[in-house]
């Protein structure tokens, strides 16, 4: 724990003050914008064509990166925009990850009319490791294109100690045993609900949920290497640390449609996993502390909803 406190006091200490508050302000501004309007929840998750979902989620996102990069770039770094790559990689990235979010393609041809209920289920199942593809295959080709990291995108064991993670997921036991008791939070998890309604077709229902929950799973690999690894890794070599920044803004703004203290905590929460990735050169550790936690907040929306009853 104490080469992680390390870590965020050599960052902190480093860090363009200014640049700080002014990313930190204005993820602020958008959230408070969003919970006050319902950007997500009352506009764009009504949207019906996924063209115009997409469109809805690029806007959002690139606000919430571009916009910090911007600051970052014509303030401190502007030699970055020399670089054509650089443009291409800025104004691609919330493009990418808006389609991962409005894509649905493969999970509506498994479903089919949606009146089986098994069709139904692997549809669910299938959905996010689908993403993880739709994701993950244009990254490889920026990670061929730019060649930078030895590793992809972060995925590495190298240098890689899990005690610290698995002490910090500890401190987090609490935290989460709290929100549990929130009714909020327990309106949004689990999220293993979305497939209850399979235990009454299932011999083995334990194992259709185990099922799920590992294709939950997945999507948290898919986030860490998009924001912890792609976000952070390919924009160093144009703006050294001050990447985990306009990182950690977007990944807040991923969250517009969760509870209030889960997208707060998500700004803080993705700046710290980007320095740890940034320092460590590996997004294993902030693949394990995530993971952790939306496991653990699916057993406290189990356990919390069960006490309720």
């Amino acid at each position: 724990m104490n080469l992680i406190l390390s870590y965020l006091q050599d960052y902190f200490r480093n860090a363009d003050k200014w640049l700080l508050v002014f990313c930190a302000g204005f993820a602020a501004i958008f959230l408070t914008i969003n919970y006050r309007v319902g950007i997500e929840t009352k506009w764009l998750y009504h949207l019906n064509a996924r063209f115009e979902k997409f469109l809805g989620f690029y806007a959002v996102y690139a606000i919430a990166f571009i916009v910090p990069f911007l600051v970052v770039v014509f303030t401190k770094h502007k030699a970055a925009a020399a670089f054509p790559l650089f443009w291409i990689l800025l104004f691609t990235a919330p493009a990418l990850f808006a389609l991962k979010v409005s894509f649905s393609g493969l999970t509506q041809w498994i479903a089919g009319n949606g009146n089986d209920a098994w069709r139904r289920y692997y549809a669910i199942v299938a959905n996010l490791p689908s993403r993880l593809l739709l994701v993950v295959i244009p990254l490889a080709l920026f990670w061929w294109l730019q060649k930078t990291t030895p590793s992809f995108w972060g995925v590495t064991t190298k240098n890689f100690n899990w005690q610290p993670y698995a002490l910090m997921l500890l401190i987090m036991v609490p935290l989460i045993a709290f929100a549990s008791t929130q009714p909020d939070f327990l309106r949004m998890y689990p999220k293993l609900k979305q497939v209850a309604f399979i235990d009454q077709f299932s011999n083995h229902p334990w194992w259709h949920k185990i099922l799920y929950e590992l294709s939950y799973g997945i999507d948290f690999f898919t986030i860490e290497i998009f924001f912890r690894g792609f976000l952070v890794f390919a924009f160093v070599r144009y703006v050294g640390a001050d990447a985990v920044l306009p990182m950690a803004v977007f990944y807040c703004s991923i969250h517009f449609g969760k509870p209030l203290f889960e997208c707060i905590s998500s700004f803080f929460g993705g700046m710290l996993l980007g320095i740890i990735a940034y320092r460590t050169q590996s997004i294993l550790g902030g693949m394990m502390v995530h993971l952790g936690i939306a496991w653990l907040m699916e057993i406290g929306g189990y356990l919390g909803n069960l006490y309720k009853k």
